[in-house]
């Protein structure tokens, strides 16, 4: 790596989205980033725009945090062999989303369910993702499930080398409540964030895991509240959002209905904050690129949500639920952006708008870490404005590859 300083400036931004609920907005047009971290945003005017290594001119387009996945099933590299399928990540990539994180590698052919092995499998994932960043994503792996077996000893094993994940409770051998909490308990000692499926059984191995023991392990994440891909009933789903403060995870490859339902009873109690999305893909859906984009759309037009509260879903929400340095226009914070503008052609005198009708944003660049990662979207409907880059640092080896 470069001792050099690097310096990204994003200069004539039409609308700048920050990631927060409680001030969506920012009154600004020009941001900067020093090494990949963001250092000051507002008008360009009052800024100290020299020495810029990176120059790009936003041409009026909207600026928003990089999208978070909250809920993925990553492999190994960028393959997913349950759709052999390469470049899924890549394809994510062009859907806004620079982070992902890990809900459990289960679907890695011959999946150890030792204890010994599950250990091993998880400390490898979390290295090959940490040495390896396809198209330059974040990928947040090394998510062990949790089998019968284990004991306290051994999640301050993985702690101490690195695993800050457990996958879904329930896609394991651990059924009960009782020993999951006991788990959960020991993971949150040293740590490690926890998620649990929620719903019926999504593959083979798994099983229907109800209101009751889910509010009896208590993880950190209500994984996929609206189902992955059966939701619960109804008052199952109003009963979970009530009883506990935890993360309420909507994913793509659910019930929207229920989805609908979870972001009506967490506005009813005022807890809006709570929501956070995934796509629960690679799965037997299929890979979802534009997933979260159809989230935040989906949600904003049918849940009657302003499209710049939507996009907090996505982001920001994610940011606080997860404890991340990315996913908020903060001092300090990862430089990890999006610039979208509205789709040509679309519905809406603004992107915002345009969005509550339910239309798809075009993504005109990604950024990760102060580097722009990819420019006009393959996958969106094509932008209205788009971002041109004005000066950059001569091509060197990307990350990933």
């Amino acid at each position: 790596m470069s001792d050099q300083t690097t310096k990204l400036v994003i200069r004539n931004v039409g609308l700048m989205l920050s990631g927060r609920m409680e001030q969506p907005i920012l009154d600004a047009d020009c941001l900067i980033a020093e090494n990949g971290k963001i250092t000051a945003w507002g008008y360009e005017a009052d800024l100290d725009t020299e020495g810029a290594t990176t120059l790009i001119n936003a041409n009026g387009s909207t600026l928003t945090p990089g999208l978070i996945d909250s809920h993925v099933h990553p492999v190994i590299g960028d393959y997913t062999p349950r759709q052999q399928q390469l470049h899924w990540i890549d394809s994510t990539l062009h859907g806004g989303v620079t982070t992902l994180i890990s809900a459990g590698e289960v679907h890695m052919p011959g999946r150890p369910r030792d204890v010994v092995g599950l250990k091993a499998m998880a400390i490898a994932a979390q290295r090959w993702y940490e040495n390896f960043r396809p198209s330059g994503v974040k990928v947040m792996a090394g998510a062990p499930v949790i089998e019968h077996g284990m004991v306290e000893q051994d999640f301050k094993d993985l702690a101490d080398a690195g695993v800050k994940l457990l996958g879904e409770v329930g896609l394991g051998t651990v059924k009960d409540g009782k020993t999951a909490k006991q788990m959960v308990d020991w993971a949150r000692k040293y740590g490690i964030q926890s998620t649990i499926h929620t719903g019926g059984p999504s593959i083979p191995g798994s099983s229907l895991i109800d209101a009751d023991m889910v509010l009896e392990t208590g993880t950190d994440v209500i994984g996929h509240i609206n189902g992955g891909h059966t939701a619960l009933p109804d008052d199952q789903i109003i009963c979970i959002c009530e009883s506990c403060t935890k993360g309420l995870e909507i994913v793509h490859n659910g019930n929207e209905r229920a989805a609908l339902l979870t972001l009506n009873t967490a506005r009813e109690l005022k807890q809006l904050d709570r929501i956070i999305l995934g796509t629960d893909g690679p799965a037997g859906s299929g890979v979802q690129p534009l997933g979260i984009l159809r989230m935040i759309s989906m949600l904003s037009s049918l849940g009657n949500m302003p499209a710049e509260l939507a996009l907090c879903f996505g982001t920001g929400n994610t940011t606080r639920q997860r404890n991340l340095d990315t996913g908020m226009i903060e001092k300090g914070f990862c430089a990890d952006f999006v610039l979208m503008d509205q789709a040509q052609h679309s519905p809406g005198k603004t992107i915002l708008e345009s969005i509550q009708y339910g239309n798809l944003p075009g993504i005109g660049m990604t950024i990760i870490d102060g580097v722009v990662t990819s420019q006009r979207s393959r996958n969106t409907p094509p932008a209205g404005r788009i971002p041109t880059i004005e000066r950059q640092p001569a091509p060197t080896a990307g990350i990933g590859h």
